[in-house]
């Protein structure tokens, strides 16, 4: 702290502004992750682009592929959302945003396999494919993780920042 006297003699006191260090690897990471997984969603969904179009519909395998990319996804996107958190600390609608990130991967998880899992409208002795109901509910997902994700991020007049050694040593809550 630093303690300044104004021009009317009353003294001011200010806090020293202090660098915010966030883990940087943790980021890079996580945003390399997003990117496999992005290129796992458009080889899942669009097999053609990388010449490896076999099928005419998109089968198991493609919505196997896809539905990996987006959980990629959304799991790296948590990775680089929850560091910027300090350590220890969360609201609870970012608590409630990773639950909604979760829910979503499953509603998507579920609906694109409806008919291996022998609950869609195509029975399980036919062709398995990709219909557009599926298609629906994998979209209700990804706007579920979308929703988790937005109510991850940390409020920018939040009150809580990191230190510089919250990268070193976890913060010991219950020591108050």
């Amino acid at each position: 702290m630093s303690e300044e006297v104004n021009v009317n003699g009353v003294e001011n006191t200010e806090e020293e502004i202090v660098p915010v260090l966030y883990p940087r690897r943790r980021i890079e990471v996580g945003l390399l992750g997003t990117f496999i997984g992005f290129l796992m969603v458009v080889l899942g969904a669009k097999p053609e682009f990388f010449g490896m179009d076999r099928s005419p519909v998109i089968g198991f395998a493609q919505t196997a592929t896809f539905l990996i990319g987006i959980g990629l996804i959304a799991l790296s996107g948590y990775f680089c959302l929850m560091s910027f958190w300090p350590k220890g600390y969360t609201t609870i609608t970012a608590d409630f945003g990773i639950r909604l990130m979760a829910t979503g991967w499953l509603i998507a998880v579920f609906s694109g396999m409806a008919d291996v899992f022998g609950f869609g409208s195509h029975p399980v002795t036919g062709l398995v494919f990709f219909g557009n109901l599926q298609s629906l509910g994998v979209m209700i997902g990804e706007m579920v993780i979308g929703i988790g994700l937005v109510m991850i991020i940390m409020p920018p007049h939040s009150g809580l920042r990191l230190k510089p050694e919250d990268h070193i040593r976890k913060i010991d809550m219950t020591n108050e």
